[in-house]
Order: C-alpha cells, then sequence, then structure tokens
C-alpha cells in the first residue's frame, strides 16, 4: 500500500515554476531577496525566480551563489573531509549535531555541489515555519516538515508517517537525507543522540530494529564551527530558563535566531564525515541484547563517531582552560589568541539584553559552548 506524504514531502521538479511563483507575489520574500541580491532589481529577481524548472536548477542558480557569497564573506572558508570513507554511491541517512538552524545542512549541500554529488534531503522542524511562505521556500529546497507540538496520538501517527518518508526516499527513490541527531539545537554544544529519534527511524520497517537501520545506511556526520554566532542568543536564553521555567521562545526569537546565524561571522567550518555504522550494528546483531540496549548503544555509537570528528580550534581549547583554571592546551595557542577570545566573550555578553544580566553566569555558559565540544572529543578519543 502507498504512502501518501503529500502532508510532508518536499516539492517535486513539476511543482517548482507553480511554487516560485507564488513566491514572486510575496512581497515579504521578495524584499529579503532583494537584501541578499542588492545589485538585481526586484522585476529581474522575479525573472530569475521564474527561469527555474526543477529543484536542482532552483538550487544550483540561487541558493548556490548565496552560499558561496556567506561562505567568502562570513567564514575562514568551509571544508568537507572524509569522503573516501563512504560509498558515494549509495544514497544514506546523515545524522550530524546541530549548531545552525538554518546553515548546517545548507552548507553540507554547497559542499556536495562542490563535489559533484546530488544535494540531500532535509528534516525542518514545522516551528521555523514562520510565515506562510517559508514553507513553500523550504520545500522547493529539498526539505521534509517535521510536525511539532502534536498529542500523544499524533505525534505517534507523526512519527510514523516521517520514519516511512525518510525510508522512502533512500530505499526507494536513491535519495539520501540530512536528519539532526536532537529535536532542536544543543544549545550548550554537548551534542547527544535523542533515543527517540532511533526508534522513530525504526518505525517504518518490518525487521528487526537493527536490519531496519541498516537498510538506511546511517552516517554520522560532524559539524565544527570556529565560532558560533547565536552563542550570545544562546547563553541569553540559558539565564531566561533559569530565571523563569516556564520561558519559552517565540516566534520572533527563533526569526532573529535563523537571521544571526546565516549573517554572523563563523570563522572557519568543517564537516567531516565518518564511515557508515552497518558494520558495528551487525556486529550488535549478534549479541543478546534487549530493544532497549540496541537503542541506546547506537546512540551511544552515533554521539562517538560525532564527537571524534570534532575538528577542535583555538577557541575550544582556550575555552576548556578559561572554563577549567587549568593550562592544559597553553602550548597550542598564544597569548595575545587568548587575550583576543576573552574580549570576543566580552563583546558577545555585551550583546545580552537582560534586564538582570547575570554576567558571570553567561560567560560560564559561552565558554561551556566552546569547551564541551573538546570534552566531549577527547572522552570519544580515548574510547576508541
Amino acid at each position: 500500500m502507498s504512502i501518501n506524504f503529500d502532508s510532508i514531502r518536499s516539492y517535486r521538479d513539476e511543482e517548482v515554476p507553480g511554487a516560485l511563483l507564488k513566491l514572486t507575489g510575496e512581497k515579504q520574500f521578495m524584499n529579503l531577496l532583494s537584501t541578499v541580491f542588492p545589485l538585481l532589481p526586484k522585476e529581474v529577481l522575479k525573472h530569475r525566480l521564474l527561469s527555474f524548472h526543477t529543484v536542482s536548477d532552483f538550487q544550483k542558480g540561487m541558493d548556490y551563489p548565496f552560499l558561496k557569497g556567506l561562505e567568502e564573506t562570513k567564514t575562514k572558508g568551509i571544508k568537507l573531509q572524509g569522503l573516501e570513507k563512504i560509498d558515494t554511491s549509495k544514497s544514506c541517512l546523515y545524522i550530524s549535531n546541530h549548531r545552525d538552524i538554518v546553515l548546517d545542512a545548507a552548507f553540507f549541500c554547497i559542499k556536495l555541489i562542490d563535489n559533484n554529488m546530488d544535494t540531500v534531503e532535509i528534516a525542518i522542524g514545522d516551528n521555523l515555519l514562520i510565515f506562510p511562505w517559508i514553507e513553500n521556500l523550504v520545500r522547493v529546497n529539498k526539505s521534509f516538515i517535521v510536525r511539532r507540538g502534536l498529542n500523544s496520538r499524533e505525534i505517534l501517527e507523526s512519527s510514523r508517517l516521517l520514519s516511512s518518508y525518510i525510508a522512502n526516499a533512500i530505499t526507494e527513490r536513491n535519495q539520501s537525507v540530512w536528519l539532526a541527531q536532537r529535536e532542536g539545537r544543543a544549545k550548550d554544544s554537548d551534542d547527544r543522540t535523542q533515543e527517540s529519534l532511533l526508534k522513530m527511524l525504526n518505525m517504518y520497517g518490518d525487521g528487526n530494529f537493527i536490519e531496519n537501520l541498516c537498510r538506511l545506511n546511517i552516517v554520522p556526520l560532524s559539524i565544527s564551527y570556529e565560532y558560533d554566532p547565536c552563542d550570545y542568543l544562546k547563553a541569553k536564553e540559558f539565564q531566561q530558563r533559569r530565571d523563569n521555567p516556564d520561558f519559552k521562545k517565540s516566534p520572533k526569537d527563533d526569526l532573529l535566531n535563523m537571521q544571526v546565524g546565516v549573517m554572523g561571522y563563523k570563522g572557519r567550518v568543517t564537516y567531516t564525515l565518518t564511515e557508515c555504522i552497518n558494520d558495528e550494528l551487525t556486529e550488535m546483531a549478534g549479541e543478546d541484547l534487549s530493544r532497549k540496549e540496541e537503542v541506546s548503544y547506537t546512540a551511544a555509537l552515533i554521539d562517538r563517531r560525532i564527537h571524534s570528528g570534532y575538528v577542535i580550534y583555538q577557541s575550544n581549547k582556550i575555552a576548556y582552560d578559561l572554563l577549567t583554571g587549568e593550562k592544559r592546551f597553553e602550548r597550542d595557542y598564544t597569548a595575545l589568541e587568548r587575550l583576543d577570545f576573552e574580549k570576543y566573550i566580552l563583546l558577545q555578553i555585551g550583546k545580552i539584553d537582560l534586564e538582570q544580566k547575570d554576567e558571570a553566569f553567561l560567560r560560564r555558559k559561552l565558554l561551556k559552548m566552546y569547551a564541551n565540544p573538546l570534552v566531549n572529543y577527547l572522552e570519544a578519543i580515548e574510547k576508541r
């Protein structure tokens, strides 16, 4: 029995012209596009949008030049390493840590294009579809929708549909998929795979847990930013949640995080692919484990792969020493680099607009964001 994925799926090529025509009629979207391409009149932008007839045309003709511009102006370069570790002829499920709402998957796609590979389909939460036109835009960009804020029964139905969609993309359409290892970003950069995510991925199949996951060809992916432009917004949210346990971000907060993440400076950015985990899953199948243990061990395996794939920058080492009061890594950075990083932290704290700003608390949170990847990296390589 075929499943109807229309409520969540990305757009097909034949739907692209109609979706883009709708977008040209959205004043807010066209104003945004004018800020992205300030040298082009709106009529030229409309003509360009309407010239695209496939998803690939749109991504290569509109997304790619914009993202390459961000790479040149907002980073010190983006690297993709580890392609030799995977079979690029097979579709797979990339599961990665999550730093930036928009750019984690977007930058990954431009690096795939640079390596003559197809882009991935991308999971995006419907909480980020703040304006109606955003759903049109993301679905043209090979994004599929993850429904949030559901009741228990709706969550079960939505998870089954999502699981089937991801499996269909990989096993039937030969389309690779990108998925964050958890719902939302790890605000403190302590990246951990949610076991509920693995349980969802298992829901589609008629095999056991290991067999179902092996069909997805899971490839853990590590994303390493030298600087996170949203770090001060994340620190602010930590204090807001501390001071008010009922605090919830508003759509305006999400929009600000997206804007700052896209337009802020990120330094060096590295994507590191690790091997597909099928061999380890197959070995696990030979052990006498309960389903709960299989899920837990798989999550830990993905975490170790992601953690050991981090690229560690001076910012991580300096933050570790400042946070712990140790001098463990002082040989790896200069006194000037340390002073520059401390100045950076002070500048980020200065951007936080809270009436009762707890600067000591905020400083610790910011340092943890940069230290945690190094803490997890050290633990992961000790276990290899």
